[in-house]
């Protein structure tokens, strides 16, 4: 199970209830900040989240929408909140330039106050957890090096309680040791393997997070099945020509790779101020009737139904 807050959620510029392009995702006790946009600190507080455990940033793209939040929330990180480390994990020319603006315009020649560290990386996984991965995959945006994030469960195998049941296998350290893979003898002699419990291996839950985009057939392999996808949504279909210009999305673009893809849920941002917030739901509605249009400060669950 993942849950994604989202902190800001306006293209481009911010606009009086909408702040630039910044997401929480949260698994047990991991948090990865994705991107992280002017104001971002600020949305932080404001929702409740707290600098806690803000060690693994993931930036999608080098564009300043999506960076000039790290240089304030590195100067608070100096001032105020402390944390053990920092990582910030991104294309490596998105990571230039954050270094220029946190080398240059922030410490200035002053030393960081957590060990900070900038981590290019490539297409594939890049964090494992124990129960999850983190990997990337390659998206395509007006000439930037970019990446979206693929947060995935591992597969599993449900443990079935009314076979160790049969089998007399008491509750406690001989039923975890099965549900870990490892064989148990019973008081009785007998040995029970965890095949004798587990039922058939089953998918872990799979968030799909893609940033700025300028199109989605790249992205139908990656995205597919996936229990949740948030992706942008800057145009409305009318300026679908603009939207192809600056390598952007319309709401029904959007909405077309969600069905097509088959994702259980849609979550849209990164919306232009140009349009009304119902004129975007109504276009993707058209097409995957359970879009959802975020706003600043939702927050959502995202978990494989069974």
């Amino acid at each position: 199970m993942f849950e994604i807050t989202f902190l800001g959620t306006s293209a481009s510029a911010p606009s009086v209830k909408r702040g630039l392009s910044a997401q929480l995702v949260k698994h047990n006790e991991y948090r990865f900040l994705i991107d992280c946009g002017e104001g971002t600190q600020r949305q932080i507080l404001q929702a409740g989240l707290g600098f806690k455990r803000l060690n693994h940033i993931l930036i999608t793209h080098g564009h300043l929408d999506h960076i000039l939040g790290l240089a304030g929330l590195l100067s608070t990180f100096m001032r105020w909140e402390t944390i053990d480390h920092l990582e910030i994990y991104g294309p490596r020319s998105a990571l230039e330039r954050i270094d220029d603006l946190l080398t240059r315009v922030v410490l200035r020649g002053a030393r960081p106050p957590m060990p900070l560290t900038l981590i290019p990386i490539t297409p594939g996984v890049f964090f494992e957890g124990d129960d999850f991965r983190v990997s990337a995959f390659p998206v395509h945006h007006r000439g930037s090096e970019s990446l979206g994030y693929l947060f995935e469960e591992h597969s599993r195998r449900p443990f079935l309680p009314e076979k160790a049941d049969a089998l007399g296998v008491p509750a406690g350290p001989l039923r975890r040791d099965l549900v870990e893979g490892r064989s148990v003898r019973l008081p009785d002699g007998r040995t029970i393997t965890p095949d004798m419990v587990l039922g058939e291996e089953r998918p872990g839950t799979r968030l799909v997070h893609v940033g700025d985009c300028g199109e989605t057939e790249s992205l139908s392999g990656i995205v597919h099945g996936a229990d949740a996808l948030v992706i942008e949504a800057t145009y409305l279909e009318e300026e679908r020509e603009m939207a192809h210009q600056f390598s952007h999305l319309t709401a029904r673009m959007a909405a077309e790779l969600a069905q097509r893809a088959g994702v259980k849920a849609l979550y849209l941002t990164h919306l232009s101020r140009r349009y009304r917030e119902k004129d975007i739901l109504t276009e993707a509605q058209s097409v995957f009737p359970d879009a959802v249009v975020v706003r600043d400060f939702d927050t959502f669950t995202v978990k494989r139904n069974e």
